[in-house]
């Protein structure tokens, strides 16, 4: 009765490194208008859904037609209609063929992970990785799955990618600019460098978004978003995604996360597309407002170091201007007094929030010597630049003038 095999049935994705990426029907248009459009318009959806706004499908099971009739939707661990507008959403932005979500952006990157690599097998990156992404790499994958992850010395040297490569290593992963320390990494060049090896690219692009870069464009084959942060943009949404090669991502969509069932619900689908219409316009009031504020921080008496990629002493300045669009809202900055130091201003500041995020609309701190990468080692956090004195900063959009003055008052109390 079935003579061809089920979309569902997927064989596993072996990367091609001559493979290029069918050109998407839409990459005329510009950038806001595929963050409008994008997977959904209210004409060209009319029989699917007679709507100006994309509708929330609230169901988790979907009918068949006929016993040897698959639908496009069977049930809600793989996807679901909501859900598929953002992931072509998303997908159009990023210039991906395809993208599939995650319950988190660490779930994401454990998806990924889980799909592509087998025992045996290891990834490349650096110590200018998330706190989550480093627990998985440092203990997750190496002990439960036998998967190692290769840290290379000097990641502004593509030699040093290079030398961490072998013929079982299935990924090179740069996240740029890092959290917490906004280090750059040259993505064109670990491309190049991961290609000449037959081995794909996967950027983290989750502090710039699309919005100011386009990893795609200069190289990468695969990238990786927490929604949580910038894309959603106020702390109401938990969610990941991976956009890239088609054939990847239905792969990890049937042979990954069909089993642990962990895409994003259709609601909080429905609400990063409302948010994601407003993108790059939030985007450029958090970068401008980040320059400021890193700007005072940098002449600040109080203020020992800052890390803004807008700032023309950042180490990778130049690079920075040349491969995004604007340096983003993020920025870290360190204090005297190490823990002591850094808790004292924390606990000072009046409007600006202690929480564990960034990329919301307000301005929040976070120390992350203690909360998000605290799985490293003392030696680790003095490689990757994160000092027992430095804050996180997510500057939000507030006027930036009332965020520089609670600064600024904090910090006197040092």
């Amino acid at each position: 009765m079935h003579e061809e095999k089920p979309f569902f049935m997927r064989d596993p994705w072996v990367y091609d490194p001559q493979h290029r990426p069918t050109p998407r029907p839409d990459a005329h248009l510009g950038f806001d208008t595929r963050a409008l459009h994008a997977g959904f318009h209210p004409l060209k959806d009319v029989e699917r859904f007679r709507a100006f706004v994309p509708p929330i499908v609230q169901s988790m099971t979907y009918p068949y037609e006929r016993f040897d009739r698959f639908p496009d939707y069977i049930y809600g661990r793989s996807k679901t209609p909501t859900v598929s507008i953002l992931e072509e959403r998303l997908a159009s932005l990023e210039g991906g063929e395809a993208a599939v979500t995650a319950s988190s952006g660490s779930q994401a990157l454990f998806s990924l992970i889980s799909t592509i690599a087998r025992p045996g097998d290891n990834v490349v990156t650096s110590l200018n990785i998330f706190g989550e992404g480093y627990k998985q790499a440092a203990t997750i994958f190496p002990e439960r799955c036998n998967v190692t992850f290769r840290f290379v010395k000097d990641p502004t040297d593509p030699a040093s990618w290079a030398e961490q490569i072998d013929g079982r290593t299935r990924l090179v992963w740069v996240e740029t600019p890092s959290n917490p320390c906004l280090f750059i990494t040259d993505i064109r060049a670990v491309a190049e460098v991961a290609h000449a090896h037959g081995v794909p690219l996967l950027v983290d692009n989750t502090i710039a978004t699309a919005a100011l870069q386009r990893p795609m464009e200069l190289g990468a084959d695969i990238v990786l978003l927490s929604i949580t942060k910038f894309l959603s943009g106020n702390a109401t949404v938990l969610g990941g995604a991976i956009v890239g090669p088609e054939a990847l991502v239905e792969d990890i969509r049937w042979n990954t996360i069909e089993f642990t069932g962990a895409i994003m619900q259709p609601f909080e689908a429905w609400l990063t597309l409302q948010f994601l219409e407003t993108l790059s316009l939030r985007m450029e009031r958090h970068s401008a407002n980040a320059q400021a504020v890193a700007e005072f921080l940098a002449q600040h008496p109080r203020v020992l170091h800052v890390n803004f990629p807008g700032l023309p002493d950042h180490p990778q300045h130049d690079l920075a201007q040349r491969q995004m669009k604007a340096p983003g809202g993020l920025l870290s900055f360190v204090v005297p007094g190490g823990i002591e130091g850094a808790a004292r201003v924390m606990d000072n500041l009046h409007l600006i929030v202690h929480a564990v995020t960034f990329g919301t609309s307000r301005t929040i701190c976070m120390h992350p010597a203690t909360i998000t990468h605290e799985h490293m080692t003392p030696e680790e956090r003095a490689a990757a630049g994160i000092d027992d004195g430095l804050i996180r900063l997510s500057v939000g959009l507030e006027d930036p003038e009332d965020i520089i003055a609670d600064l600024d008052q904090a910090l006197s109390r040092l």
